[in-house]
């Protein structure tokens, strides 16, 4: 950590790199949400060497906004380091204090009222503030989460699948009458019913969208090749043909 310290201060100081010297924490943004979701993918790919590779990309994050903001005098990483540091132990009191937790659920309900309470929005609403900068996919399934801890949930599985043949239906109405505006709220109501039902089997939504998208390219990758193998391109293939392949290669998947 000390030698990564130092290159990336030598790499902003005079006579460094000038791209590193150009960036700012506005500047910077897509590249940690790009690293986060490399992370993901090699968690994903189940790559050790990939797996720590990703993770230093990521880790380089924090420590060019740190260092960034040391030159401006704001803070610098041993400030980050300690504020998190004081953070988990102020929000383990069940590890490091007097206090019990007994399982995950107890911990989170203990987690959530003290973040609360450091940050003064006790008298906010419930789900003040809960995942703003998330994609809309994974805030949904936060949202419901938070609204769980205080009871607000469906008691077992069975009523989610009730919920996403009413949203379903209500789609299809405004599909029927040509109600633009309609549409898009029902589709919205529609995937948040889905997402609910992720998170009541336990499934990360994300996830379970991400794997679906990557069998998708598979898939058709394999379709594309078929098809060529038989002579024919895409675009050039009828949807028949194309419908034909793909149900041959979702059948050698299944096998």
């Amino acid at each position: 950590m000390t030698r990564l310290r130092y290159v990336v201060h030598r790499l902003r100081a005079p006579g460094g790199c000038p791209w590193d010297q150009e960036q700012t924490h506005e500047t910077l943004i897509p590249h940690v949400l790009e690293e986060a979701y490399e992370v993901v993918d090699a968690i994903r790919s189940r790559d050790p060497a990939q797996m720590c590779d990703e993770l230093g990309d990521l880790l380089l994050q924090p420590v060019l906004h740190a260092e960034i903001a040391a030159g401006a005098g704001t803070f610098d990483l041993d400030a980050v380091a300690t504020g998190l540091t004081e953070k988990l132990i102020r929000r383990h009191p069940h590890v490091f204090g007097d206090a019990s937790a007994n399982d995950s659920a107890a911990v989170l309900t203990q987690w959530d009222a003290i973040k609360r309470q450091e940050k003064g929005t006790q008298k906010e609403g419930h789900l003040h503030g809960v995942g703003g900068g998330l994609p809309a996919l994974m805030r949904a399934q936060k949202l419901q989460k938070k609204a769980a801890l205080v009871g607000f949930d469906w008691p077992d599985v069975a009523p989610v699948f009730g919920k996403i043949r009413e949203e379903a239906a209500e789609l299809e109405e405004a599909v029927s009458a040509g109600q633009t505006a309609a549409i898009e709220e029902e589709l919205g109501d529609l995937l948040f019913s889905v997402v609910n039902l992720a998170r009541k089997l336990g499934v990360e939504s994300e996830a379970a969208l991400a794997a679906a998208n990557e069998k998708f390219v598979r898939r058709f990758h394999q379709v594309e090749s078929a098809l060529t193998a038989e002579g024919k391109k895409l675009g050039e293939a009828t949807l028949a043909e194309m419908d034909a392949a793909w149900d041959t290669v979702k059948k050698q998947t299944q096998a």
